[in-house]
């Protein structure tokens, strides 16, 4: 199997390659390397198990190289849904336009297949929870989830429209060793600057789901290759939510601290377009047959423990 995974050198992305190189999967990695690190694939790389093609999406010509290719994974993108307010027009470029630069390489190449990371932002603030994949109305309230909400509907067409087959994956919170951003990075940064006192934005009640990387990695896979239909949607996420404020009485607990203050900025959200409640059902993905296996909690320390690791 010809594999090729756009933004492969970042968090989610590298553990999806050594994920499919494990099973037997000649990989080829685009990569812009702007958020990403080719330390991450290194030794995939150096085992000729995977090429890396350093380009932009936006730009360059990287399309040849879907030449032959049984799929792409596509999750190169702006992932910081707090930011996307500061830059929507940059959020809408590398999130939508390149997710068109990736379907018109496929159609040009005749790659018969996409895998495409999306989120549970596209959901808003939804009134019901645990949320399924068919809740409406959709109506993100950050920038982010609008451009993966928009991708989505580009991936449903051009899927229907030249017959290819889709498969799209609306994360939970993802966690694990690798990441450089989201409320655990920012804890363990903030605790090492100054041990005594942790700044939470918000009230610190929000509360959401969590899951470790590699069970995400292992929930793309399993699904992408057993759904039934041309165009499949799948959430992925753990059976169960944890707040703010306990994720991070977990971190000052594995940093070894102790009389912490915490402070709070304020507010029901941690900034605009926060979702403060953020439950996934994950009942269709379970009808695969696939179930996590790791809840919220566990994968917040199973991921402390890594970012600790990793300074």
């Amino acid at each position: 199997m010809f594999s090729i995974v756009t933004g492969g050198a970042g968090f989610i992305g590298s553990h999806l390659v050594d994920a499919l190189v494990e099973r037997g999967d000649h990989v080829c990695v685009i990569d812009s390397l702007s958020a990403g690190s080719s330390e991450h694939i290194k030794g995939h790389i150096d085992s000729g198990k995977v090429e890396l093609v350093v380009a932009d999406l936006l730009s360059g010509d990287w399309q040849g190289v879907c030449k032959g290719a049984d799929r792409i994974f596509h999750l190169a993108a702006d992932p910081d849904v707090r930011g996307s307010a500061a830059h929507p027009f940059s959020v809408y470029e590398n999130n939508v336009t390149a997710t068109v630069r990736v379907l018109e390489a496929m159609r040009e190449y005749g790659v018969p297949e996409i895998v495409f990371t999306s989120t549970s932002t596209v959901y808003g603030e939804a009134s019901v929870i645990p949320t399924p994949e068919d809740y409406s109305p959709m109506v993100p309230i950050s920038v982010y989830g609008a451009s993966k909400l928009a991708s989505e509907a580009m991936i449903a067409s051009y899927c229907h429209t030249y017959q290819k087959k889709g498969s799209v994956f609306r994360f939970a919170n993802i966690i694990g060793p690798r990441s450089n951003h989201g409320v655990i990075f920012d804890f363990i940064r903030k605790l090492q600057r100054d041990p005594t006192q942790l700044e939470i934005l918000g009230d610190g009640t929000q509360t959401k789901s969590y899951l470790s990387v590699t069970a995400c990695v292992d929930g793309m896979i399993y699904a992408s290759e057993h759904g039934p239909d041309m165009y499949n949607v799948y959430n992925i996420g753990s059976e169960d939510w944890i707040d703010v404020v306990s994720i991070g009485e977990i971190v000052v607990s594995e940093m070894g601290l102790s009389d912490v203050e915490f402070a709070f900025t304020g507010g029901d959200r941690g900034w605009v377009g926060d979702v403060p409640r953020m439950l996934l059902s994950v009942e269709k993905i379970h009808g695969l047959g696939w179930k996590p296996g790791i809840g919220s909690e566990r994968s917040v320390r199973e991921a402390v423990r890594a970012g600790l690791l990793e300074l």
